[in-house]
């Protein structure tokens, strides 16, 4: 059987991270562990959450995509996902659309791209509400990165899932029949 790797993609507060653990606990699909130079938030932890790296730490790993975002790193490489693929059939990842590109340009057919929408005024509500420093919270909704991830990339047009995130139990029973469809488990 190929491995699968599901990418979750959409801007900040569309409930990525949230999908990522659906999958983790209804259908034991681990989440790829990426990398990034921005500091733990409250109960975070490395190499569970992020592998929480120095710059200069960082960029000694290997790639598949890396992006600069509010004045940090992020990245997810092929190191950790090898490892992940070593254990499991499938693994999920949470990237930005950029990164949900490089991953379908390379995986193609076993990637299945899952792209999240909002709309602008609940993104913000959300990210205000989950805690997110208020400075840094008006510089990132106000970012070209988040801006272009709120809508879906004409790339993926065609070749990923869209689920409107407005009612969490529904974007649930969506995951669920795209795990079916696309034989994950």
């Amino acid at each position: 059987m190929d491995k699968k790797i599901i990418v979750i993609t959409g801007a900040s507060g569309t409930g990525k991270t949230t999908i990522s653990k659906y999958l983790k606990n209804t259908y034991r699909i681990p989440s790829v562990i990426t990398h990034t130079t921005r500091l733990p938030r409250d109960g975070e932890k490395n190499g569970i959450d992020y592998y929480f790296e120095t710059e200069d730490s960082f960029f000694k790993n290997h790639y598949l995509e890396k992006v600069e975002y509010s004045g940090h790193w992020y990245g997810s490489s092929e190191e950790s996902l090898n490892k992940t693929w070593e254990n499991y059939d499938a693994a999920s990842i949470v990237v930005d659309t950029q990164g949900a590109i490089s991953y379908k340009e390379r995986y193609g057919e076993n990637a299945i791209v899952i792209f999240l929408e909002v709309d602008y005024d609940t993104v913000a509500q959300r990210l205000k509400l989950r805690g997110d420093d208020h400075k840094r919270l008006i510089s990132r909704i106000n970012s070209d990165e988040f801006l272009r991830d709120l809508r879906i990339p004409k790339e993926l047009e065609g070749k990923s899932y869209k689920i409107v995130n407005n009612d969490i139990e529904i974007t649930k029973k969506k995951v669920d029949q795209i795990i079916k469809s696309e034989k994950v488990n």
